[in-house]
């Protein structure tokens, strides 16, 4: 099941190409543009300014994020595959095969988290080409983050396109929920200046910590301490993956 996902995503080279170069874009075109922005001429401004985004310059700051949400939102849409087998009828091939359905979610969840990592690498890579202020040490440890933040993520984009059967309907409900999750998350901008109410809301998103944790293996600054984010990002994608379990565990033929 690995191998599968990954070869229907390497076949797929518009998809490929789209999901490199979309994030790359958002990185030169908002960035930059907003960066510019943010740019003064008088030096105290500018460093008032800077130290708003923990020091860095936006371009840098919004990067971790993009980076994030590259492989969140690739991660979070994977589902669709599901709804793709289902009427196609390989999904039911799945479900009455002897392997354990723990066994065949786990198996598309690693997939496409792999995939999708692959792919984030070479953002990543990208990335330091535009941004200035990335350290090149912490990557290995962001892609650890992002293999959490994917797999995690992954897992509960199955576990609702198990019991979805439209996928104009399953990428409606995506869109819906993907936008305050981004927007709620320090993606494009700190937490610390939002309104309290929706600091609350951020505080309980899992994209928060994933999103935290990258840009502080990327650039050294973060919001919260780098071992809540990895310990609040493990314990929440496993309860993902559980879901995930459950959910697929009680999927029929006749779904």
């Amino acid at each position: 099941m690995v191998y599968r996902q990954i070869r229907r995503f390497i076949r797929a080279r518009s998809r490929v190409v789209v999901s490199i170069v979309q994030p790359v874009l958002w990185i030169i075109l908002f960035g930059m543009g907003m960066g510019g922005v943010f740019n003064f001429s008088d030096p105290m401004i500018d460093q008032f300014i800077r130290q708003q985004f923990g020091g860095l310059d936006y371009v840098t700051f919004l990067a971790t994020g993009i980076i994030s949400m590259s492989i969140f939102i690739g991660s979070f849409i994977s589902g669709v595959s599901v709804i793709f087998d289902k009427q196609f009828g390989f999904l039911k091939e799945t479900l009455v095969a002897p392997s354990p359905r723990a066994l065949v979610l786990l198996g598309r969840a690693v997939g496409d988290s792999i995939v999708i990592l692959l792919n984030s690498m070479i953002i990543i890579a990208l990335s330091f080409l535009i941004a200035k202020g990335l350290r090149i040490e912490g990557v290995p440890v962001a892609v650890a983050y992002g293999f959490l933040l994917s797999i995690g993520f992954s897992s509960l984009g199955i576990a609702i396109a198990t019991k979805m059967n439209s996928m104009e309907g399953f990428q409606m409900l995506m869109n819906l929920l993907i936008m305050p999750l981004q927007f709620l998350s320090g993606i494009f901008f700190p937490l610390q200046r939002m309104p309290e109410w929706m600091q609350l809301i951020a505080r309980a998103n899992p994209l928060t910590y994933a999103v935290d944790g990258i840009r502080y293996w990327l650039t050294g600054v973060s919001e919260f301490d780098p071992l809540l984010d990895i310990m609040l990002l493990s314990v929440l994608s496993l309860v993902f993956i559980v879901v995930a379990i459950i959910a697929f565990e009680k999927a029929t033929i006749e779904d």
